[in-house]
């Protein structure tokens, strides 16, 4: 089977470009152009020397002994954390300020919930010289304050969100409203697997320097390109795409996706998209909503800034629906619990998103050999008045 995006943007059932009008040249222009500035030399030597140079790439491949002694298997876990900004979020960033770019944009807007994201695109924007406005709902400003004085520093506007549950779902509705504003200079740069196409592949593609990255590591340290596993967080789902990208067609490797549980996946105050969604359009395309009886959508929960979303990509809807990947909701207190086991074991203390992915580990069972990639998506500096308030 082939699990990426179709020629129309859809990914099986999921996916396509639901926008207004006043956006459907901005969306048709960056349909009809993106796959050839990617694809450009000019592009690609310009995107892979920022990657190496500016965000440090490539990230290590780290062998998590003692982690992987307590699940009884061989784990690795990819350090995106290390990189530029202390996320995955670099690498799409980078090469999406080049588009704008490639574009004639001049003009940057983004959402973020946790603020990596905002943090990414505040960055490229300093380098590039380009203004950059970001929305950010007040719980998730309040909560990653931060993330926030980094944004501030690095010249970008941070907009408060004081509409809905004020996070990240609020951002990208105010995100997209000045984007309406705006079309003709302004240029949004979408965090995640989301919105309409071509972003969900654009974001992919972009990200999957992560699974090119693990293939000629894994040669390095096991003699093979494939692991047995990957595992990664999914909220909107980019740090996840960009694990599978080159193994999705690979039956070999089995994906396992950590959601947000929140306090529960039936307790009314989940993230856990994929188990509780129904099919359903928000941002832009056709994917997993949560949402009532009217259509109406349900407020998401997590302790995670970065998970409480209540969409999921199209690929990972696709995914999860044809059962090419097993989807686990991991609850508020697993993931801290694992962001401290993960700290005591490794020394490494894991972002709260990629905390989730670590505690998917309680809930699987491996044989000893098997070889396991979980993508540490960020660092935990942005998350360390949660952990102080947390349990231990």
């Amino acid at each position: 089977m082939n699990y990426q995006v179709n020629d129309k943007g859809y990914y099986g059932r999921f996916g396509g470009a639901y926008v207004p009008e006043i956006l459907h040249k901005c969306v048709d222009e960056l349909q009809k152009r993106y796959l050839g500035i990617l694809q450009s030399e000019d592009f690609r030597k310009e995107y892979h020397v920022l990657l190496r140079d500016y965000a440090g790439r490539p990230s290590p491949l780290y062998h998590a002994g003692r982690l992987g002694e307590k699940y009884g298997c061989r784990i690795y876990l990819k350090r995106e954390d290390l990189n530029h900004t202390g996320s995955h979020k670099i690498n799409n960033t980078v090469g999406q300020i080049l588009v704008a770019r490639s574009l004639g944009k001049r003009r940057i807007i983004a959402e973020t919930g946790a603020g990596q994201h905002g943090v990414a695109t505040a960055t490229v924007c300093a380098l590039m010289d380009m203004p950059c406005v970001v929305y950010m709902g007040r719980t998730d400003v309040e909560r990653q304050r931060a993330n926030v004085e980094k944004m501030r520093m690095l010249g970008a506007e941070v907009v408060a969100v004081e509409s809905g549950n004020m996070t990240l779902k609020d951002a990208t509705n105010e995100a997209i409203r000045d984007w309406c504003s705006h079309p003709s200079d302004t240029y949004y740069i979408i965090g995640s697997t989301v919105g309409p196409h071509p972003y969900p592949d654009m974001v992919a593609r972009l990200q999957s320097i992560i699974s090119e990255e693990i293939r000629y590591q894994l040669v390095e340290k096991e003699g093979r390109d494939y692991p047995d596993y990957l595992m990664a967080c999914v909220g909107g789902g980019s740090n996840a795409a960009g694990t599978i990208y080159h193994y999705l067609d690979d039956e070999r490797v089995r994906i396992v996706l950590a959601e947000a549980g929140g306090e529960g996946v039936k307790s009314g105050r989940s993230a856990a998209t994929i188990q509780l969604g129904r099919e359903g359009i928000i941002h832009g395309a056709r994917t997993l909503v949560m949402q009532n009886e009217d259509g109406q959508i349900e407020e998401p929960y997590s302790i995670s800034a970065g998970l409480d979303y209540p969409g999921i990509g199209p690929l990972h809807a696709n995914l999860a629906k044809i059962k090419r990947a097993k989807v686990l909701a991991v609850n508020d207190d697993e993931a801290l619990r694992a962001a401290f086991e993960l700290t005591r074991l490794e020394g490494i203390i894991p972002a709260l998103e990629s905390a989730h992915a670590i505690g998917a580990l309680s809930q699987m069972e491996f044989d000893k050999d098997d070889v396991v990639v979980l993508t540490l998506s960020g660092r935990g500096d942005k998350d360390m008045n949660t952990y102080l308030n947390g349990k231990n």
